[in-house]
């Protein structure tokens, strides 16, 4: 069993958690209909693990901004789950923001992820709206002026690929607190050691707010990586090792990924950090077994009669619309 390398600054207190931790899942908006069914099973077979809240991601560019609204809004009202709308600063002024989390409130959602967002894939430098907010600071602070939302922003153990380097982005992180977030979630890593440095370093410079471990459960090696070299997530060389030789053997991978997760989580865990957020990728099974592994056992799913995924699945929406 590898051993944490003990370089941490000591800023934060260590108590071990007792019981097991507390836990939400991040969901993509489906595409198709076919994707939706998926989704819905997924949420299913995860709402009887009672997560603290779910996720919507918003789509490069703010791309699935309606389908986010509607899997959002089935999420609270027909799911009984503390639902969270991904929304970032693309492709938006701040009076359609605005709009929208007035629709938001409306409809009950008390809890947004507020991100800068990635452009549209066919113009990758990002462009705020001429009428819009530049940064996530800016967008928390409209957020907050908007509303008694609570609010969740992102944090990058490894630094924002963008970021002069982390110190910078860790004040970048601090304006976003001072801004009115209430926690961060963090993009996902792969060493314990990584994530353990930050904190220390982001307590140092004042941030008090909580630090959620983003997790990512590996379902496809080769995906992860490409997707890493875009964020900046490290892959360590013995990772690599684990997957090697595994791409034609899904099973063995499904049993690897979730020996890495859990045993990420347990390290993690041994510091005490008593909070994760798993990025699900819309599947269940793996991130169903890592919460087991953590002491989390599911408990009797009531009122959904069937199951969502049981359900007619709604008409897919224009995400040009609104």
């Amino acid at each position: 069993m590898r051993h944490l390398p003990r370089t941490f600054l000591r800023v934060v207190p260590i108590s071990q958690p007792a019981g097991p931790p507390k836990i939400s899942f991040e969901f993509l908006p489906p595409k198709s209909e076919a994707a939706a069914v998926q989704l819905w099973a997924t949420i299913d077979a995860l709402k009887p693990l009672q997560p603290r809240f779910v996720s919507v991601t918003y789509g490069a560019g703010g791309s699935t901004r309606e389908t986010t609204f509607e899997t959002v809004k089935r999420l609270a009202h027909h799911a009984g789950l503390a639902a969270a709308a991904h929304l970032t600063c693309v492709g938006s002024s701040r009076a359609e923001i605005r709009d929208l989390l007035q629709r938001y409130w409306e409809i009950g959602i008390r809890h947004i992820v507020a991100l800068r967002g990635d452009p549209p894939a066919n113009d990758p430098a990002f462009r705020p709206h001429p009428d819009g907010y530049e940064y996530a600071a800016d967008l928390v602070a409209g957020i907050r002026a908007a509303g008694d939302f609570e609010i969740s922003v992102a944090a990058f153990p490894e630094g924002h690929p963008q970021a002069q380097d982390l110190d910078s982005d860790i004040a970048n992180l601090k304006r976003k607190i001072d801004a009115g977030a209430t926690r961060a979630i963090t993009q996902y890593f792969f060493d314990a050691a990584t994530y353990l440095r930050f904190r220390d370093r982001a307590a140092a410079a004042g941030i008090t707010a909580p630090l959620v471990p983003g997790i990512l459960p590996v379902t496809n090696f080769a995906q992860v990586v490409k997707f890493s070299r875009l964020c900046g997530s490290a892959i360590p060389p013995w990772l690599a090792e684990l997957f090697d030789g595994l791409d034609d053997d899904p099973e063995t991978r499904k049993l690897v990924a979730a020996m890495v997760a859990t045993e990420q989580c347990r390290a993690l865990r041994a510091e005490g950090v008593d909070e994760f957020h798993f990025y699900t990728l819309n599947r269940a099974d793996l991130t169903l077994g890592i919460c087991r592994r953590l002491g989390l056992k599911p408990a009797p799913a009531a009122g959904l009669a069937g199951g969502l995924a049981a359900q007619p699945v709604p008409p897919a929406v224009d995400p040009t619309i609104g």
